[in-house]
């Protein structure tokens, strides 16, 4: 039987005008996990914008697979806008379908590979560049290793280098303001805070260097180079022939590196917080990276074989995921027995879903054996999902995981972590849940 969306559950501690923003703001992580206790489809006041979130395993997949024809991009999306235009992320279905289809290619494994020297080589300079007892900020360095390696991937030549330096400089402080600028009306986009400053004047410098290489790279007429900027410009589509235009490169460069820093970034960093503190997943970390790797440089072919590396990711993953993502409905559908009208804005969360009780047992706890094939098998198919799922699935997730399991596989069998005394680390909710800080103190391991 369908039921009317006035039916829906309202979660608690709505308050007059600003709705549940302010809990949403202060503390999202547990505000969304707690959205559960009110029931599988929640109904959350952002100002005056009603949002119904859907909570459950089940009706996840449902808004995104089997239901996805009847929704869209949402407001968090409409918002990012403002910065890629309509990229992947972005773009409405009849935009995204044929760039999809055209950018696919970019990302097959036999691309992933020539990527993947690139990734080693970073991580090896990054790691070269400790010494033993040294202090270093870990989520800063990876922060810098992730967007610095994307920069190269993108921008190889050296008419490009101003758009990889730009990249360093201006990627981290769009993801820092990028939550909160996407779940606040537009109307205090124009407040002359300084987040709002560093925001625009980042945007439009990055934006304007991608141009200016792009233009560059059409008077020098280079079309040989495997890089993603030269691969998109030469890219065209297998039906109508039809090239993307330089906007439309422009906005899905900088639509990469949103997708492709952070959540590399976030990834290795909680990865080194856990281990300092299990030896023990540590020490058959490092009897795996021995037997596979030993001690020459990390491949692309050894990612399908570092089988428990690939557990211990798994479960970094499922811990620290995407916060919040939202699509919107084009056409009236039901959904879990409820029908929406056109226009219903429906969110959910990575993050509480994979920490749902009813999927995972003692799901705060890091287990990687949790992902063992007998186990997993046990878990449903659609409570696991970091990269999103159905049409709009994150296109570089074979990228980002290549350059997470190569980066690790280098590093750890040079250096050990040790978390410093006193200090507390606190995940923060942005475009994955990152640590505040990760200061640690990085040891050699003896030969």
């Amino acid at each position: 039987m369908t039921t009317a969306l006035r039916a829906v559950p309202r979660a608690p501690g709505r308050l007059p005008l600003v709705g549940h923003a302010v809990p949403l703001l202060r503390n999202p992580l547990t505000f969304l996990q707690e959205l559960r206790s009110t029931g599988d489809f929640v109904r959350v006041d952002v100002g005056t914008l009603p949002i119904y979130f859907v909570t459950s395993a089940e009706l996840t997949h449902e808004l995104l697979v089997s239901k996805a024809r009847h929704f869209d991009k949402g407001r968090f999306f409409i918002r990012a806008r403002i910065l890629v235009g309509d990229a992947l992320p972005t773009a409405p279905s009849h935009i995204h379908r044929p760039h999809r289809r055209l950018m696919q290619p970019m990302f097959h494994h036999t691309r992933i590979a020539e990527y993947a020297r690139v990734m080693a080589t970073r991580a090896k300079a990054m790691s070269d560049a400790w010494t033993s007892g040294q202090v270093v900020a870990v989520d800063q360095e990876l922060a810098e290793f992730s967007v610095a390696t994307l920069g190269e991937t993108m921008f190889s030549t050296e008419i490009s280098r101003p758009a990889a330096e730009a990249v360093r400089r201006d990627v981290p402080i769009l993801l820092k303001n990028a939550l909160v600028r996407t779940v606040t009306p537009r109307l205090f986009d124009r407040v002359p805070i300084p987040a709002n400053r560093q925001f625009d004047a980042a945007s439009s410098r990055l934006r304007r260097v991608i141009d200016d290489v792009i233009a560059a790279s059409h008077a020098q007429g280079d079309t040989e180079c495997n890089d993603l900027l030269h691969l998109l410009l030469a890219a065209r589509d297998a039906d109508t022939g039809e090239a993307l235009t330089d906007k439309e490169v422009r906005d899905e460069l900088v639509a990469i590196m949103f997708a492709g820093t952070e959540t590399t970034a976030s990834t290795l960093a909680w990865t080194f917080h856990e281990l300092a503190s299990r030896p023990d997943v540590e020490e058959r970390l490092l009897a795996e990276i021995a037997s596979v790797v030993g001690d020459r440089p990390v491949t692309f072919e050894d990612v399908p074989r570092l089988t428990y590396t690939d557990q211990v990711l798994k479960e970094i993953s499922r811990l620290h995921s995407v916060p919040l993502l939202m699509r919107q409905a084009t056409a009236p559908v039901e959904l879990g027995g409820v029908h929406l009208p056109v226009g219903t804005e429906v969110a959910f969360s990575l993050y509480a879903l994979h920490r749902d009780p009813r999927q995972y047992d003692d799901p705060a706890r890091f287990d990687p054996d949790r992902w063992l094939p007998e186990r997993r098998e046990k878990l449903p198919r659609e409570g696991f999902v970091p990269f999103g799922s159905g049409n709009r699935k994150c296109i570089g997730d074979g990228f980002a995981w290549a350059e997470i399991v190569i980066t690790l596989a280098t590093v750890l069998p040079r250096w050990r972590f040790e978390p410093l005394p006193g200090h507390e680390v606190r995940e923060v909710a942005s475009a994955v849940a990152h640590p505040d800080e990760l200061p640690m103190r990085v040891v050699a391991r003896q030969g």
